[in-house]
Formats: C-alpha cells, sequence, structure tokens
C-alpha cells in the first residue's frame, strides 16, 4: 500500500492542549481573582479588573471559564482540594494513633490543618481563608461551600460521635455550626480584636491563637452537647 493510499486521521476536534504559557495564565488570573474577591467580594469584581491585575487580555477569562461565576468557583475549588485531603489525613491520623477519641482532639486535627496552611503556606491562603470565611453566611456562596466541605464536615462529625456515642447527631450538628462561625472568623483576619483590645491581641498571630481557638471550640462543643446528662461522655472523652 503506498503513502497516498493511507488514511489520513481528521484533526481531533475541541480545545487545544494547553501550552505551559496557558497553564501560568490560567494560574495568574485564578491568583489575581482570589486576591481581589477576598477584599472586594463577588460583586464588587468585574472580569476586567481581574485580567488587568494577572496582566492578560480580558478574552483569556473566557477562553478558560465560562463566565464570572464559574471563575469564582474555580477560585474556591482549586484550595478546597487540597485543604480538604488535609484535613481528612489529619483526622484519620489522630483516630489512627488514639485509643480514646476525645472532642478536643478531634477538634484540632480538624482546624489545625487550616492554621498550618495560613501560616505556613502560599500567601494565596490567607487570601483564601478571608474569602470563605466572606461566603460561607450567604445564600449564593453557602452553595458551593456546600458542595466542596460538606463530605469533609460529615467525616469530623463521624469522629466527633465516637467521643460522643451518646449524642444525638443533631447537636453535634448544632455544634458544628457555632464551631464554623468562630474558626472562620479566627481566620479571617479581619484585626478587629487588634482594636478592641488596643493591640493586647493580634488576629494575624494565629500561631498565638491557635491553642485558644482550639481549647474555645473544643470547650464550647462539649458545653452545648452535654447539657442534657443524659448524653454526657465519659470522662475519657473529655
Amino acid at each position: 500500500m503506498s503513502s497516498r493510499s493511507k488514511k489520513i486521521k481528521p484533526p481531533r476536534r475541541g480545545r487545544p492542549k494547553q501550552s505551559d504559557e496557558g497553564v501560568k495564565a490560567r494560574g495568574r488570573l485564578l491568583d489575581s481573582a482570589e486576591a481581589l474577591f477576598a477584599k472586594r467580594g463577588l460583586f464588587g469584581v468585574t472580569t476586567r479588573q481581574v485580567a488587568d491585575a494577572a496582566h492578560v487580555d480580558v478574552a483569556l477569562i473566557y477562553y478558560h471559564f465560562k463566565n464570572k461565576s464559574s471563575l469564582f468557583d474555580a477560585v474556591i475549588e482549586r484550595r478546597a482540594r487540597p485543604l480538604v485531603a488535609a484535613r481528612r489525613d489529619s483526622l484519620n491520623a489522630y483516630v489512627a494513633a488514639n485509643r480514646v477519641i476525645t472532642v478536643e482532639g478531634a477538634v484540632a486535627a480538624f482546624i489545625n490543618p487550616m492554621i498550618d496552611l495560613w501560616l505556613c503556606g502560599d500567601d494565596g491562603w490567607q487570601s483564601y481563608f478571608a474569602l470563605v470565611a466572606q461566603i460561607d453566611n450567604t445564600p449564593w456562596g453557602g452553595e458551593i461551600i456546600h458542595r466542596v466541605y460538606d463530605e469533609n464536615v460529615h467525616e469530623l462529625i463521624d469522629v466527633l460521635q465516637r467521643a460522643l456515642p451518646r449524642s444525638p447527631k443533631r447537636e453535634l450538628y448544632w455544634a458544628y455550626n457555632f464551631l464554623a462561625g468562630s474558626m472562620m472568623l479566627a481566620l479571617s483576619g479581619t484585626e478587629r480584636v487588634d482594636r478592641l483590645s488596643e493591640g493586647l491581641c493580634r488576629a494575624k498571630d494565629l500561631e498565638a491563637a491557635r491553642m485558644r481557638l482550639i481549647n474555645y471550640c473544643g470547650g464550647g462543643l462539649l458545653a452545648m452537647v452535654t447539657a442534657d446528662p443524659a448524653v454526657a461522655p465519659d470522662r475519657g472523652a473529655l
């Protein structure tokens, strides 16, 4: 068979594979959008502002993302994956290493990875946590939070149930609701406590806040859940 008689495969349809520069440009867009959304919120930022901050043409946003909402979702999802993995690994390691599961131990295993990323990760983590804290209590932001984080929260609830086997799960979910508010306020870096305390406390000193936050959340959770003597834990779970 001659080379002329060989069938020529038609070109593949769809978008071409991104070049290294295309991948880098997408990353710059996500970084810029993350920082801007954290400061101004979804509705206070335009795609033009994101493109200008990333030093790319605005058309590139619509190449990588369908629209601004799609860009926003991608910003949330990008760091959600490693954060969920870190918290899951921390919970699993805690359970594997301890015969007796405690409320404070479970709370610490859940919170510590976030503080570690805030302190030791790239600068974008601080913007990311501020953004999540901002949208966590909005109807429109809650939808993506549910989608990317709910499974991880259920894993924490399961560990807490081992520490408090007689506690109704309803109470554990209420307790998590209050824990999440304290946790995200601490990670938001609003610096309100700096002004209230006239400099005695520093919101961005998360190493100083770490054990205070864990003790507050663990102690508050335990006090709320065990207010009914019927569900009080054995002393080992304290």
